[in-house]
């Protein structure tokens, strides 16, 4: 059974942004003024679980750091989109070039630069602390916090109502 009032069995494909939902909203920052970012270890492992089961999973980031990439990469997230200025034509391209509908994305934004593709995606998913106009428009608010499991929350939903949660895939790395 899911908390999420949708389908559940027509998700394909997981996008996220990155700060304020795969990441802390709070962003410390180097001495050479680099922004540092959190990282969620459950976040990452059902992230990684879902790409060994096939799902597509993205990244849509205003953000261009080196180490975002490389963390996700290692999770082995192919489709990152880093320096997105907007962030609806990414969504689009990603779209077009993986041949999914609208209806089978989940979207994961916290933000008003969230807002475009929120409104495109099938099922579009804010973390409880998001902005208000983003919480307006999600059809699901998970009681995560941005950088404290969001993305699990949502993966594991998914994966348990595609009966792929506990699969043999969940056992390995």
């Amino acid at each position: 059974m899911s908390a999420i009032n949708y389908d559940l069995k027509k998700i394909r494909a997981f996008i996220f942004d990155v700060d304020g939902v795969l990441s802390c909203q709070t962003i410390p920052m180097s001495s050479q003024g680099e922004p540092l970012r959190t990282a969620n270890i459950h976040d990452g492992y059902a992230l990684n679980l879902a790409v060994r089961n096939g799902y597509g999973v993205a990244i849509i980031t205003g953000g261009n750091t080196q180490a975002v990439r490389a963390r996700y990469e290692s999770l082995g997230i192919t489709d990152i989109y880093m320096n997105s200025g907007i962030k609806l034509a990414d969504y689009r391209h990603y779209l077009q070039s993986r041949k999914y509908r609208p209806e089978e994305i989940i979207y994961v934004g916290d933000d008003i630069p969230d807002y475009r593709v929120m409104s495109e995606v099938g099922l579009p998913v804010a973390p409880i602390d998001a902005a208000p106009e983003i919480k307006e428009i999600a059809k699901y608010i998970s009681p995560r916090s941005g950088g404290q499991g969001v993305a699990r929350d949502v993966i594991e939903q998914v994966l348990k109502v595609q009966g792929k949660w506990m699969g043999e895939e969940a056992f390995g790395w």
